[in-house]
């Protein structure tokens, strides 16, 4: 049995964590933490927990922590997460990374786009990307995985058939991508705040999202050449969910039954990765790890689109499927 600590645990992410592992059969939760002014019997932060999590959620003991946990699911911000990664791994257990400090390799990328200075280089060359459908060999018995972004999964599984083979330009990659408000995280704003945010829809991040370098440097990875990305994020009056719709430009002409081929192939060994013959739609995936994909296309272009839920494929539940891999688990234990 894998005894698993979450910090973090009073966020949403937290909360999909706690309920994945809860139905986990070889996995059990030992300790849960978060900030001070966030702490108290997990049914209590969440009532949706009632009756199914009998234990409290505390602030962190680092002791406590190393005596009870052979893997931390570590919920925490970006520019947080890397002060508590060095003594987490020095406590000797293992550590999935829900935030971006270790995603981004070129550390003057990070610290462009962050706004921070990277205190924990050494780990951040350690650290191995989380993606399992395209880096499962690489992430075995690591110690420390990032875990993807939610809009670059939906975006690298979309096209890294595409990438992989070489068969789109990669300078003119465009993709618009729709996030429910979920995604904004647990604290509330103004921006989203009922009565601004409900039958409303709006871009964000425009020109400049903090995920598209971690999606150029994944994408140009897989492409063996340099990846360009405009990336424009846009949010909706739901609460879960990303549906990306990615357009790529051919080098050459490709029939649909080569798409068709091409994709049916790179996912066939692929528990959560789901071929649609229309494009997907978010009802489909919410609450499940599942990445549904339809990819066609239209006057010389391709259109891969992808719907992912963005508290599970794209955080909670990759990041489960990725502690399973590390500990040479069955990948969708807990997650079907």
């Amino acid at each position: 049995m894998i005894n698993v600590a979450i910090i973090g645990a009073s966020g949403y992410t937290g909360l999909d964590a706690i309920e994945i592992i809860n139905r986990h059969p070889q996995a059990q939760l030992t300790y849960l933490t978060a900030l001070p002014q966030e702490c108290g019997h997990a049914e209590q932060v969440f009532g949706r927990l009632k009756g199914k999590c009998d234990m409290q959620i505390e602030p962190l003991d680092l002791d406590k922590l190393a005596k009870a946990a052979d893997v931390v699911l570590c919920c925490l911000p970006h520019k947080v997460s890397m002060g508590f990664v060095p003594k987490l791994l020095d406590a000797g257990v293992k550590i999935v990374d829900f935030s971006a400090d270790y995603r981004i390799k070129d550390v003057k990328t990070y610290e462009q786009f962050y706004k921070v200075e990277h205190t924990d280089t050494d780990n951040l060359k350690k650290a191995v990307y989380g993606l399992p459908e395209l880096f499962r060999d690489e992430i075995k018995g690591k110690k420390l995985i990032a875990n993807p972004g939610c809009f670059p999964t939906g975006l690298l599984l979309a096209i890294a058939p595409l990438l992989k083979e070489g068969l789109i330009e990669t300078e003119s990659i465009i993709d618009n991508a729709v996030t429910g408000t979920s995604g904004a995280g647990k604290n509330p704003s103004v921006k989203f705040h009922f009565p601004n945010m409900n039958e409303n829809f709006f871009a964000y991040g425009i020109g400049f999202h903090r995920h598209t370098p971690e999606m150029e440097e994944v994408a140009t990875k897989i492409a063996g050449q340099k990846v360009t990305i405009l990336f424009q994020p846009h949010v909706g009056p739901f609460d879960r969910g990303i549906l990306s719709t990615i357009y790529c430009r051919p080098k050459k002409s490709l029939s649909q039954q080569t798409l068709d081929s091409l994709y049916e192939d790179f996912y066939k060994d692929e528990q959560f990765v789901q071929l649609c013959s229309e494009s997907p739609n978010l009802k489909n995936i919410a609450g499940t790890n599942y990445c549904h994909i339809h990819v066609t296309q239209t006057k010389g272009k391709i259109a891969a689109f992808s719907a992912i839920d963005n508290l599970v494929k794209g955080a909670s539940g990759q990041a489960i499927q990725n502690m399973n891999i590390i500990f040479g688990l069955d990948e969708t234990l807990g997650l079907k």
